[in-house]
């Protein structure tokens, strides 16, 4: 409950025990039908085969970079961001092949207020829409909130991104608003979509995930029996 000043004045909810959160690290998060590992030069290879599967490029079109002309080329951005603190990039590993299947980050990271955003997404179609993926989201966020301790996990996307909408909105992110004219991307104009989940909101989320994720709510096909909005009502 909000607490009044000595005018009056409503001043929020006190945190009492507070204290800055740590800064999340270069880990490795082991699931059932995947596991984290910091991005390193020696993913390239398998991640610009596993990008290079998809009949299109369009999965970039909401990237802030372009596609990579070659493999030395991905390999050479890797390099460059692989030792970053903010953001810190993760590779998504196929645990039934071993090999990374697409990457995803933790970015503006507050560790003071306790505030982190999963960004920087980029699935292959080897990834895209499977078990794999959900799970890929959810050991980020556990390691976030159960791990780290922190009080919001944000989502961003563009505006016109109706997938990465759909995704957040799936996975338990509540919508906040749209920030308009905040970036200009490859020469064009990007209102921005903000999502979060707040902590006191994530034994929900979390419960509704590892429900989700467990082998017996799907068919012998692979097919869900029960969605995350439904376990989640």
């Amino acid at each position: 409950m909000s607490e009044l000043n000595q005018f009056g004045q409503s001043v929020g909810d006190a945190l009492p025990d507070w204290q800055p959160r740590p800064h999340p690290q270069r880990v490795t998060l082991e699931g059932h039908y995947c596991r984290l590992e910091p991005l390193e030069s020696r993913h390239a290879s398998a991640l610009f085969s596993a990008y290079a599967t998809a009949d299109d490029t369009r999965s970039w079109t909401w990237l802030l970079r372009e596609p990579d002309a070659s493999e030395e080329a991905y390999r050479q951005w890797i390099e460059s961001v692989s030792e970053l603190s903010d953001p810190i990039h993760f590779a998504v590993i196929d645990r039934r092949t071993g090999l990374p299947a697409g990457t995803l980050a933790l970015m503006r990271i507050d560790a003071n207020n306790g505030v982190v955003e999963v960004g920087h997404v980029h699935f292959s179609p080897r990834l895209s829409q499977t078990p794999m993926s959900t799970e890929a989201q959810w050991l980020l966020m556990r390691y976030a909130f159960d791990t780290l301790g922190y009080r919001r996990y944000e989502w961003k996307c563009n505006s016109l991104n109706e997938p990465s909408r759909r995704a957040a909105q799936r996975l338990g992110f509540q919508y906040e608003g749209r920030f308009r004219q905040a970036l200009v991307i490859k020469g064009h104009n990007r209102d921005t979509d903000w999502f979060s989940i707040i902590d006191s909101e994530w034994p929900v989320v979390d419960r509704a995930l590892r429900a989700w994720l467990a082998a017996d709510n799907f068919t012998a096909d692979g097919r869900q029996k029960r969605s995350l909005q439904s376990l989640r009502a």
